[in-house]
């Protein structure tokens, strides 16, 4: 096999793999429906891009219609290349739309120096989106984060918060008329930076945050990055315990009747074992376990019928 052939192999193998992993996650937690106008956030990172991308793949694809939305908002930092998002889009035929709104001069303005701008940036950001989402008539909101932004949003409350808290893939917005989705919440970091080089996006860096130095942001996922590279497996399995939840083994009696607890009950997830030593649901394997095959995954059973996205068009018989 030729050098070229295989790379073009390892290319539709990763391109396989990320629609597989965002038509689960759109599947699981039932992200888009019949009839849907999805407003896709693009900030012009790699992950942005992913998810436009794959989206419109399964757009094209998909037993259901659906519309997508491109949308930036230009912050106004300094030396922000305009011209770069709109020249993309036009290219590959996307509707899209530029909100131009000074953010990056009141987050300056309104935190001293030295300070970090992401929290009061984001705040600002996601009201200006949701107004837009509303303006465009969007029945849902396309964020860009991933996996491993999930992870690090957990250990971020669990070290700076004192909650057990990540990112949910779905979610109702802070105003409560949208409903945001974040179709990468299965796909590794690493797998979008390889998608990102494979499709050569235009990537536009994040100025006003991206330069600022010990982020607990940054500082997290570094560690997350160098348990990956050490353990083997470690993320894929914290990822499968957010959805693995015991209230009955934890300590917050709003999720659990602790008081009411009486002798002879018999509890779901079991009593005194501290420890499940359990095989990976395969969705969330690394591939380094020796015996895949016998890894059972047995699906949830959804409250009402959800239509599954990576199903193919039905074909169409002509005259």
């Amino acid at each position: 096999m030729s050098k070229k052939t295989k790379q073009e192999l390892e290319n539709n193998k990763l391109n396989k793999r990320l629609r597989h992993a965002v038509g689960d996650a759109i599947n699981d937690f039932n992200m888009i429906e019949p009839g849907d106008k999805i407003m896709v956030c693009l900030s012009g990172g790699k992950d942005s891009y992913a998810l436009l991308d794959i989206l419109r793949q399964l757009q094209a694809s998909a037993p259901i219609d659906f519309e997508l939305v491109a949308v930036n908002l230009d912050q106004k930092q300094p030396g922000f290349p305009e011209e770069v998002l709109p020249t993309y889009l036009e290219s590959i035929g996307v509707p899209y739309k530029i909100v131009e709104e000074d953010t990056y001069s009141t987050v300056k303005r309104v935190l001293d120096e030295g300070k970090t701008t992401c929290s009061l940036c984001s705040r600002l950001r996601r009201g200006i989106l949701y107004r837009t989402a509303k303006e465009l008539g969007c029945t849902k909101i396309a964020l860009g984060h991933h996996r491993d932004d999930i992870l690090a949003t957990m250990f971020l409350n669990m070290f700076y918060g004192g909650k057990l808290k990540a990112m949910p893939p779905k979610l109702v917005s802070d105003n409560g008329e949208h409903i945001v989705i974040r179709p990468l919440a299965y796909v590794k970091e690493k797998d979008l930076i390889k998608y990102a080089e494979l499709k050569q996006f235009p990537i536009i860096p994040c100025n006003l945050c991206g330069s600022q130095p010990n982020l607990q942001r940054q500082v997290i996922g570094d560690m997350l990055r160098d348990w990956d590279k050490r353990f083997p497996g470690r993320i894929e399995s914290m990822f499968s315990a957010l959805q693995n939840v015991v209230p009955s083994h934890l300590a917050d009696p709003e999720l659990f009747d602790f008081v009411g607890l009486e002798r002879g009950q018999t509890l779901k997830h079991g009593g005194d074992l501290a420890f499940d030593s359990e095989k990976m649901p395969e969705r969330y394997s690394d591939g380094s376990e020796e015996d895949e095959s016998e890894i059972k995954i047995t699906p949830s059973k959804p409250e009402r019928k959800v239509i599954n996205i990576l199903a193919n068009k039905p074909k169409t018989c002509g005259l």
